[in-house]
């Protein structure tokens, strides 16, 4: 009977392991998958949907009659503002690498969405997607903090405190949460914005109300709401809207 050289066997041995290695390799090269995409797809639809007009409805009910579209037109340039802001320094410093100060804040890699092409993937889904997803994120938080000032601020002073705060406060609270910053690497978990969204929201409207004060005429005047029905149906969409936010997430 012919003897195995045990050469023989070490050579296989590496063939096999050489092979394994090889496929793993292969598996590990990230793929776009289509239902994901289309759900996150589905998802930034909904919660660009909570802002407008969800929350533009929502508490342009709850004000008097004379400030219904100011308070309207903030969710709505809002959005205009937060989307070019997110698109050109707001994602590079919420989810690109900071180097040295990584922990805090990211850096100016995906400055314009340098490098971002039709083929970058972002896990299972497109890097332009996610991207998007994002935004509506943005969008949104900002946009919570105007009930806590409505009636009470000029509109060019809004927006000049929203694009401020955006890029302030809004942008390296992600990165410390969902952009590889110090809380994510304290093991902090936010499965859908309670950190970045709301406690981040919450806070600057807390600020905004004690530093502005009371409406003129509180408690001397009828300030009662304009339009609870605008009210309710922005509170519907909002409701909507969250199977996205949080589904999505």
């Amino acid at each position: 009977m012919k003897r195995i050289s045990p050469w023989s066997l070490v050579g296989a041995a590496g063939f096999l392991l050489a092979a394994s290695v090889s496929a793993l390799a292969q598996e590990e090269v990230p793929t776009i998958d289509t239902g994901d995409t289309a759900w996150m797809l589905t998802s930034t639809a909904l919660v660009l949907m909570m802002t407008i007009p969800g929350l533009a409805l929502f508490y342009g009910g709850m004000v008097r009659k004379k400030n219904i579209l100011a308070t309207v037109m903030q969710s709505f340039a809002i959005t205009c503002l937060m989307t070019i802001i997110w698109m050109v320094v707001g994602y590079s410093l919420a989810f690109s690498d900071g180097g040295s100060v990584n922990d805090y804040v990211g850096g100016l890699s995906n400055f314009f969405l340098k490098d971002m092409t039709v083929d970058s993937v972002s896990g299972s889904i497109p890097e332009t997607v996610f991207m998007t997803f994002q935004m509506t994120f943005a969008i949104i938080t900002p946009a919570l903090i105007c009930g806590a000032f409505a009636d009470r601020m000029k509109f060019s002073a809004m927006l000049w405190f929203m694009g401020l705060w955006s890029i302030v406060v809004y942008a390296p609270v992600t990165h410390w949460v969902w952009g590889g910053g110090f809380l994510a690497d304290a093991g902090v978990l936010d499965f859908a914005g309670g950190t970045v969204v709301h406690i981040n929201a919450g806070i600057a409207g807390l600020v905004a109300a004690l530093i502005l004060g009371p409406r003129v005429g509180f408690m001397k005047e009828n300030m009662a709401p304009h339009n609870l029905p605008f009210t309710m149906i922005g509170a519907c969409l909002l409701w909507v809207g969250w199977f996205g936010f949080n589904a999505g997430s």
